[in-house]
This record gives structure tokens, sequence and C-alpha cells, in this order.
């Protein structure tokens, strides 16, 4: 095998069990790689790190697969994929995510269950030099019918890495992919939906807005295909208004409102940052209302950018809510951390002239675990804020 061997000094994070090894840390590598082949790594002083895979067109210039000298092969793949799925013990037909990437000990593999479908994303050099041992391991997994790739993200690009999209392992489904959550059931659009086709992190979230949402005016930003939109709903609110910018994502909920016989609800179609000046300048008014926006921030890089756009949404969030109305605002950029994001909102606050309170912390899912050695993995973060007289 190869050897990557890093500067004096740099094995630190290394020996915390942190799994990326970025550009700056590289001496030399001794032996031909090509892109996603396994390397060992090597300290400074000759002291054996673990094993990673090589990508040399990435920043991030390897990711560590094991800490132990071992062969990566088919075999280990089917091991940790079999480990992973273990630990996930939802019903045949509830969605989960069986593969979350570093938290799993495989880097770069995100894989979401969806009853009988497996819908997989290979997002790392060394997942898409391994893609046919990754799709036989979850193809083989009790229950599984197909295994359909959508390898389509941005981050590909970084790694010097083509889109890929397709059904890999399996036939067809005869119908749409559909998943089940708190009673309600959706369609999930695998081929061209965000992502695998639906946000299975904000489980718990929806759970919790059903929860608040009885007897209330509730206001949905960036409901996508509708998922706490129709929380709202089954939880008794009193009206729903639903705001996305692509008309697909709206037909999508729509068409979710009627397969669960949810009505009522009012759908637009327009950009939020300018409805909801809208709805300031109308003077409209809500009880409860959800920001749950794009990533506004892939990397710390864009974290200033983004603040500024959170802060600006939010801040127009709180100037339409009631007094003891609630805000569940959201974040799910890596780059903006979760102590950024709690004082960016305390700004927009602060800027609306409102007081408010932090009744919950809110996080992604227990099927997105986040590692110790890998604080990166919290991606999610939100709060529940409720505004005080």
């Amino acid at each position: 095998m190869p050897v990557l061997i890093l500067k004096p000094g740099r094995e630190k994070s290394l020996k915390r069990h942190h799994p990326w090894i970025f550009s700056g840390a590289i001496a030399k590598v001794e032996g031909q790689l090509k892109l996603g082949d396994s390397v060992a790594l090597q300290s400074a002083d000759g002291v054996f790190l673990g094993v990673a895979a090589y990508s040399p067109d990435s920043q991030i210039r390897a990711r560590v697969w094991d800490w132990t000298p071992r062969d990566i092969d088919a075999a280990f793949f089917a091991e940790r994929i079999r480990h992973a799925a273990a630990l996930r013990q939802a019903a045949a037909d509830e969605g989960v995510r069986l593969i979350h990437g570093e938290s799993d000990g495989l880097p770069g593999v995100v894989a979401d269950r969806y009853a009988d479908s497996v819908v997989l994303q290979l997002l790392s050099a060394g997942a898409e030099r391994w893609r046919g041992a990754i799709a036989d391991a979850l193809a083989a997994l009790p229950g599984i019918a197909r295994v359909i790739e959508r390898s389509d993200a941005d981050v590909r690009e970084l790694e010097g890495l083509p889109s890929q999209s397709g059904l890999l392992r399996g036939e067809a489904a005869a119908g749409p992919l559909t998943v089940r959550e708190h009673g309600l059931e959706f369609a999930v659009d695998a081929e061209q939906g965000h992502k695998t086709g639906f946000y299975l992190d904000q489980r718990d979230n929806r759970g919790l807005l059903r929860g608040l949402a009885k007897g209330k005016a509730v206001l949905d930003c960036f409901c996508y295909s509708g998922g706490f939109a129709l929380n709202a709903l089954a939880g008794g609110a009193t009206s729903v208004t639903a705001i996305d910018s692509s008309g697909p994502a709206l037909a999508a909920a729509q068409a979710n409102a009627a397969r669960n016989r949810l009505s009522g609800a009012e759908w637009l179609e327009a950009d939020v940052f300018q409805s909801l000046r809208k709805f300031r300048d109308a003077g409209r008014k809500f009880d409860l209302i959800v920001l749950d926006p794009p990533k506004f921030a892939p990397t710390a890089a864009h974290a200033e950018k983004a603040a500024r756009a959170y802060k600006d949404i939010n801040l127009l969030a709180f100037k339409l809510l009631n007094t003891g109305g609630r805000l569940m605002t959201y974040s799910c950029s890596g780059g903006v951390s979760p102590d950024l994001f709690q004082k960016i909102i305390a700004g927009a606050a602060l800027d609306a002239g409102v007081d408010a309170r932090i009744e919950h912390w809110l996080h992604a899912s227990a099927d997105h675990p986040v590692v110790m050695n890998f604080p990166e993995g919290e991606y999610l973060k939100g709060l529940v804020l409720q505004v005080q007289a």
C-alpha cells in the first residue's frame, strides 16, 4: 500500500481520530496513487496512523477508513454497512438513514432507506472507488429490493468526480417511492428531488411541530414537499400558509396533502424573503413560523455572508409573530456552528425589538448521529423560540 507521510506536528488531529487530512498537512506520498485508492497514513517520525482514501484534487486530500492496519476491500464495506444498519431499528415502511458518512466510519457515503428501496449518495473519491462493493452490501441487506444512486451533489466537483444517478441494483419500482412518518405518507422523488428525495433529518422536529400547531396560524417557509405543513394540518392548525420558490416542490406538497386527505393550506410559489416583507407591510401575523432554508454556508468561508441572510430572514419572522408566538428556525449549513447560529438569532430578535426565550435546541433525528471526534457532522441545528409579551 502506498504511504502518505505528514509534516512534523500535523498528526495531532489524527491521534484524536479526526478523519480528514488536508493538503497542507502532507509532506509527501510514497508510491503511485489513483483517485480513491487506499493509502497508509504515517507521521513524520514513522508512526502508523490509519488507512485512508486518497483524493488528489480535493483540499481534503485523504479521508480515514480505519485506524488500524487492515485491507480495504468488499468485506470491509459489507461489515461496516451491516453494522450501521443494525444500529437503526425503523420499521420497513418508514424512512431511515442507514449510513451517515463519517459517523458510521464510511466517509462520503450517505444511504437512506425508504421501505424496500435504498437511495445512495457517494460524495468522496474513496466512496466512488468502492461504489460496486457499497451497492452490493446495501442490496444484500434484508428486505432491500433496489439501490438507486443520487450522486449529483455539488461537493463531488471538489473531488474531481462527475455526477452519477440511476438504478444501481435490483429492478425499478413499480410505482413512486413513499415513506410513512408520524402516520402520514409522503411521496419520495428519488430521481429529481432534493438530496435523496426527502429530509429524514427533520423527522423528530416535524413531530414536535405537530404538537405545537393546534389552534395556531402557521407559516411554513421553504416548505419543499410539505413535511412541516402537513404535520401542522394534522396537528389541528387553524390555518397553514406554505411558501416555496419551486413549482415542482409545491406540486409535490399539494399532492402529499391530497394523499393524506388534508386540506385548507394556502400554497404560495414565491421567494420567501420577498414574501415575508410583503406580509410585514400588509400587517399579517402568525402564531407559529417555520424557517427551514437551504444551505446558506457550505463551508466556514461562507459563514459571514450566510450570517447576514440568516439574520435578515429571522428578523422578518420575529416581526410577523403574535405575542406568545413561536419561531422554529433552522440552519443546515455546516459552516455555521450552533453557537454562531444562536448569536445570529439573538441579534435578529434584538433588532426586531422583541424578547424571546429558547424553549428547545433542535438537532437531526437519531439516525443522523454525530461522533465525538467529528463535530463537523452536526450540520443541522435549530431553535424553538417563544416571543414574550
